[in-house]
């Protein structure tokens, strides 16, 4: 500031800015309107005159750089930028950003670690050294740091994170209940609201997914992910055209989705439309070629049609992708059996004997391979082996047993000379209700047998395969159970650190 006089009259002379910071204020604006090229423009302006040495302008320079993708480029920036002024926070959280997203997460943490030296109380370093954690599967410290960044700032994107590590842990309970804290604190969230009406539904709680489904459409009536889940609650309990319409929404706002498709095509399985579902889901498979239960689907629709070549494929597919699934190789041995390949057959089974301890229809085909090869002693240890799960399930669940599975389980019990009464002592389903879909317990943790109802993101029910039995030398037909109906897969939040933006970094 200057002071002078003239005639005995003082004046005033307004001082010069200083010469780094005199545009900061136009690039600002240009970055806020999201003119980058402008901005590019005045940043190279400003960087001339300054030698370089504009803190600011090499900032959004470096914002702008990784919004193109130039991810290194933009890191190089900030690290420049760090060097100007070590004592900014700012400057070091956008470094580590920059490493998190070159996928060098232990780089990061070193880096958010000295920033958090600087600013402790910032509740972003903290939640975004938990996303670190999460992606190098330190679900402990992970959850220290989300919960140090609730304790400082609840935000609904650490809760959403701290429930996915439940969900990666597998702890389904412990992830509702963050997820109910989280709606709590934030009733209007839709992506909230989804993802426990979506847990609530792999529970087999259909109520309460109902109603925070419901609160997800009365706010966004158009959340493609809720009218997904509600037309699979609605093709679980076989309202098979009203889940079609469903779907018809969703195809408007997300016509290249896998599971739409994959569900789609069971809708049409259960209408016995057989070439519409191959349809459908070869049109899910060409969008997701790796999701084996899409490949298990196509699997059980051709073994349907008596296209074991075509089903042998596919489950083969399915395996390399869920290689510890029982089902899937007696699948594959019903497969291979119709194909004439007893050997392979057997070796099948075995192996689904071997994974799956729980699922008596696995032995029950077994048994009747057994029995048709004439090998009745192994075909008995087969069958006494089914009658113990049947057992087990009977006493530690309120299950019902497929009809079709005991009516072949009693002939073939006769045939071995050990009674036709078995264990069966459950009322036998409606046949009507064959079409319903077979779900997992979440007490038992197996896949229970054909006519109860699927959990979320579980694999559908078997459809077995075996052979009638016969007293004298007839031929054999084939009897394919229905398949239980998909529903959309487990939900997960792709975990990405938070940004601060340039507006809230202005010098």
């Amino acid at each position: 500031m200057i002071w002078s006089t003239r005639n005995s009259a003082y004046t005033f002379t307004a001082p010069e800015f200083p010469i780094l910071e005199k545009q900061n204020w136009l690039i600002h604006l240009y970055y806020i309107q999201k003119d980058y090229e402008a901005c590019k423009a005045v940043i190279k302006e400003q960087l001339q005159e300054t030698h370089g040495l504009c803190e600011y302008a090499i900032y959004v320079q470096a914002l702008i750089f990784r919004l193109e993708g130039n991810i290194q480029e933009s890191l190089r920036l900030f690290q420049m930028c760090a060097f100007l002024s070590p004592q900014c926070a700012d400057n070091l959280k956008q470094v580590a950003r920059s490493l998190f997203l070159l996928g060098k997460h232990k780089a990061a943490i070193e880096v958010y670690n000295e920033a958090a030296k600087l600013n402790q109380k910032d509740w972003e370093i903290c939640h975004n050294l938990g996303v670190c954690y999460i992606y190098l599967k330190q679900f402990d410290k992970a959850q220290d740091q989300l919960h140090n960044a609730l304790h400082l700032n609840r935000h609904d994107l650490t809760y959403i994170m701290l429930g996915k590590i439940f969900l990666l842990k597998g702890d389904l309970d412990k992830a509702i209940e963050i997820y109910k804290k989280a709606v709590e604190f934030s009733p209007e969230n839709t992506e909230l609201l989804t993802t426990l009406g979506l847990l609530y539904l792999q529970l087999g709680i259909y109520q309460k997914a109902f109603e925070h489904l419901g609160n997800t459409l009365t706010y966004d009536p158009t959340n493609y992910k809720a009218i997904l889940a509600a037309g699979s609650m609605m093709q679980t309990h076989g309202d098979l055209d009203v889940a079609l319409t469903k779907y018809k929404v969703v195809a408007c706002a997300v016509i290249e989705s896998p599971p739409l498709w994959n569900n789609i095509g069971m809708c049409f399985f259960g209408k016995k439309k057989y070439v519409a579902a191959i349809s459908c889901l070869k049109r899910a498979n060409y969008l997701a070629p790796l999701d084996w239960k899409i490949l298990y689907n196509l699997g059980l629709v051709h073994l349907t049609m008596q296209q074991y070549a075509s089903a042998f494929h596919f489950l083969s597919a399915a395996i390399n992708f869920q290689p510890k699934m029982g089902e899937l190789y007696m699948l594959l041995a019903v497969a291979l059996t119709n194909l004439e390949d007893s050997e392979n057959a057997k070796r099948a089974y075995e192996e689904a004997v071997r994974l799956d301890k729980c699922n008596p229809l696995v032995n029950l085909n077994y048994a009747v391979l057994l029995y048709n090869q004439g090998e009745k002693r192994d075909a008995l240890a087969q069958y006494q082996e089914m009658e113990k799960k049947v057992n087990l399930l009977k006493y530690s669940s309120s299950l019902e047993f497929d009809p079709e599975m005991v009516e072949v389980a009693q002939k073939l019990g006769a045939a071995l000379q050990v009674g036709e009464a078995l264990v069966w002592t459950k009322p036998v389903k409606d046949p009507k209700s064959k079409h319903q879909t077979a779900s997992t317990s979440k007490a038992a943790g197996f896949q229970q047998p054909l006519g109860s109802n699927q959990a979320l993101g579980q694999a559908m029910s078997s459809a077995a395969t075996c052979r009638k039995l016969s007293s004298g030398a007839g031929g054999t037909s084939q009897l394919t159970k229905p398949p239980s109906l998909p529903l959309e897969p487990e939900p997960t939040v792709e975990a990405q650190p938070t940004e601060a933006s340039a507006q809230t970094r202005e010098k």
